[in-house]
């Protein structure tokens, strides 16, 4: 008998323990043989609130914000270099720029040259439903370019990106298009004497100012002599300094004078800084100074005639 009530009991409590279970699941909504895979779970739906008339001017107004933000640096950058606003500090805005920013020369002057492009741009958006560059990148292919070309570049780049603020890339092929269009004939010639610019062009690093001479001309570019060496630039990197085939015949001459004594392996240090100094010249003539110490390095290196 009392092994008998004993199993009564432990029946009995298992099915009270099942009776619970069967209470917890009705109370969580569950099937118990349901696939929990196949179950269906009920979301409450979560209402999102419109935007109330201040908040729209917020983000728009913030949205501004970030748009500009390369513009306003850029506009800094040239009053600080306008201003001479570092002289306190540093003898050069490059050095300034590079210790106070972390910029790079080339990105200093690219912040700045954006800048004057976006000022440009503004002037013709508007009808583009304020349709901007956010990004200096964006700028850059244009920044050589005249303000009514770089208008009329932007306002294709933003109608081959659908009506949406196009990228770089997009930009860089509709300014390609361009200047395809308008390319004109080399109108360079053997032995003049032009001022290099090298743009975005790395091989040309250093030369900015520099007067070269040249040497062949092609269908697009120029193969030109300065002071440290021969180059191809194309046409654009090059400027006409517009001398009388006199002074361009002065010149030829410093300039031989110049790669005689370069193509000593030996040069020293000083008189390679003073080769610098004479492919930089913004005048086509030698004064009494700068003729004798050319002569001085023509002697000791001899490569006098």
């Amino acid at each position: 008998m009392n092994k008998s009530s004993s199993r009564r009991k432990k029946f009995n409590s298992a099915s009270s323990s099942d009776d619970t279970q069967q209470e917890k699941l009705a109370h969580q909504n569950i099937t118990p043989l349901q696939d929990p895979a196949n179950a269906t779970i009920d979301v409450a739906a979560v209402e999102v609130p419109e935007l109330t008339e201040d908040e729209q001017r917020d983000r728009l107004h913030l949205e501004r914000k970030v748009e500009r933000a390369f513009f306003e640096a850029g506009k800094a950058l040239m009053e600080l270099r306008g201003r001479k606003l570092y002289r306190s500090t540093h003898k050069t805005f490059e050095e300034y720029c590079r210790d106070r920013f972390g910029h790079s020369r080339r990105q200093s002057y690219l912040l700045m040259d954006a800048a004057v492009v976006f000022d440009c741009l503004i002037q013709k958006c508007d009808q583009f439903d304020h349709i901007l560059p956010t990004a200096e990148g964006q700028i850059r292919p244009m920044t050589k370019l005249e303000p009514q070309q770089q208008q009329e570049v932007w306002q294709a780049a933003v109608e081959e990106a659908g009506g949406k603020v196009p990228s770089g890339r997009i930009v860089k092929d509709v300014v390609q298009r361009i200047m395809e269009r308008t390319k004109l004939p080399n109108t360079y010639r053997v032995g003049e004497v032009c001022q290099i610019l090298p743009k975005e062009n790395p091989d040309l690093r250093g030369k900015a100012g520099c007067w070269c001479i040249v040497t062949h001309v092609g269908e697009f570019s120029c193969t030109v002599e300065a002071w440290d060496g021969e180059y191809t630039v194309r046409i654009d990197h090059l400027k006409p300094l517009n001398y009388s085939d006199v002074e361009c015949q002065q010149m030829q001459e410093i300039c031989d004078r110049i790669t005689r004594v370069r193509e000593n392996e030996n040069l020293e240090d000083a008189a390679r800084a003073m080769l610098r100094y004479l492919g930089e010249l913004k005048r086509p003539y030698l004064t009494d100074v700068e003729e004798k110490l050319l002569s001085v390095i023509e002697q000791e290196d001899g490569v006098t005639d």
